[in-house]
């Protein structure tokens, strides 16, 4: 363990009885208090997340927006100073070298959020696709982030933010130079969990008083502390695609239910674009879809997918669904057995095991 990284909140998280293990080379909370109870704080009142090992790329320059036209699958035309977006960086054969989010700080000013496992890769991927007047710096060992997510997120946060109605921050939408007591941060209304909430940018120095602090004023609440487990079962139930399962180098974000994040008519000639063109015009062979067993048995990812004996596909993710008490995977199949009700066997411990395709997401929060 001594060889993995670890996040500014290492020493503090331990405090509280964290469970780590290796996620992509760092040492990472698995779970606090258990899984099961993580998830359920979080879709009934709010939890708690160091998400520092995720990546901060900062881009300016006078022709950074075409230069971001270029490498994203999203229209960042359509980005206000103080929005966000979703949007994922592909290759030429259209596989995914990420998802991410870009925040438009200023005019010519953006920071994009890439997953952990790939930072380097990415900062090497846009480096090699520079051109223009456009400067890139990756800060992600300067700056730590931090989740409250769940529906008392909101009441808990404000407790800090004297000086910010947190209302008044929009989905996908955010405040620079909020100060939550005496540290100064970036405060999103965008999460990972299916439900609201928000994501915090500081100062690595500052990570641990805003983490013990909402932990404080959150007590009251049910806030508690949360691991990877309950980080991947809540945005799997909400279909929220994980890079290195639903995503990869070989799985196109058409393929893997993303298509909302890919604008084929704009103007910008992206990376990849010809091939996304071609599957939303015409179909990509392959889909994303939900599976329920009917058989006993829990699907997880890479298990195979067979009907009447053929293999047509695999699980991407899968676990017993902490709120729904059901076993339930996605899986990545040949579209032609994607319709709804289809009965498939997946093979799990050499036994193929019958399950439905069902719609998806298998959760979405109740609106007020």
């Amino acid at each position: 363990m001594s060889q993995l990284k670890r996040t500014p909140l290492f020493d503090v998280y331990k405090q509280y009885g964290a469970k780590t293990i290796d996620f992509g080379g760092w040492e990472l909370p698995v779970q606090f208090s258990g899984i099961k109870e993580e998830h359920e704080a979080v879709r009934t009142k709010a939890g708690i997340f160091d998400v520092s090992h995720m990546g901060e790329i900062d881009v300016t320059g006078p022709d950074s927006l075409a230069y971001l036209q270029k490498m994203m699958t999203n229209d960042v035309s359509q980005l206000n100073i103080g929005s966000a977006q979703y949007t994922a960086m592909c290759y030429e054969n259209g596989g995914t070298v990420d998802d991410l989010l870009i925040y438009k700080l200023a005019k010519d000013h953006f920071l994009l959020v890439v997953n952990a496992s790939n930072i380097e890769k990415d900062f090497q991927w846009l480096t090699k696709h520079l051109n223009g007047d456009v400067r890139l710096v990756n800060f992600s060992e300067k700056t730590a982030q931090l989740a409250l997510q769940g529906p008392a997120a909101e009441r808990v946060l404000q407790k800090l933010a004297k000086g910010t109605n947190l209302s008044e921050i929009g989905f996908f939408q955010f405040q620079t130079d909020v100060m939550l007591n005496e540290a100064q941060a970036l405060v999103s209304r965008t999460g990972y969990t299916g439900e609201d909430g928000f994501e915090i940018y500081c100062d690595t120095e500052d990570v641990a008083t805003i983490w013990n602090d909402i932990l404080a004023v959150g007590s009251a609440d049910g806030v508690i502390p949360c691991g990877l487990g309950a980080r991947d079962t809540l945005r799997f139930e909400a279909m929220l695609a994980l890079y290195g399962q639903e995503l990869s180098s070989d799985i196109t974000p058409i393929e893997a239910g993303i298509g909302f994040a890919v604008k084929v008519n704009k103007e910008a000639d992206f990376i990849g674009k010809s091939v996304l063109k071609a599957q939303r015009e015409n179909g990509a062979s392959r889909k994303l879809v939900g599976l329920e067993m009917i058989d006993r048995g829990i699907p997880r990812h890479g298990y195979p997918v067979f009907k009447d004996g053929r293999k047509i596909g695999e699980v991407t993710t899968g676990t017993q669904s902490p709120t729904l008490k059901r076993n339930i995977g996605l899986a990545l199949l040949q579209v032609e057995y994607t319709p709804l009700g289809t009965v498939v066997e997946v093979e799990i411990r050499g036994k193929q095991l019958k399950a439905q395709i069902v719609k998806m997401p298998f959760y979405k929060k109740k609106v007020k």
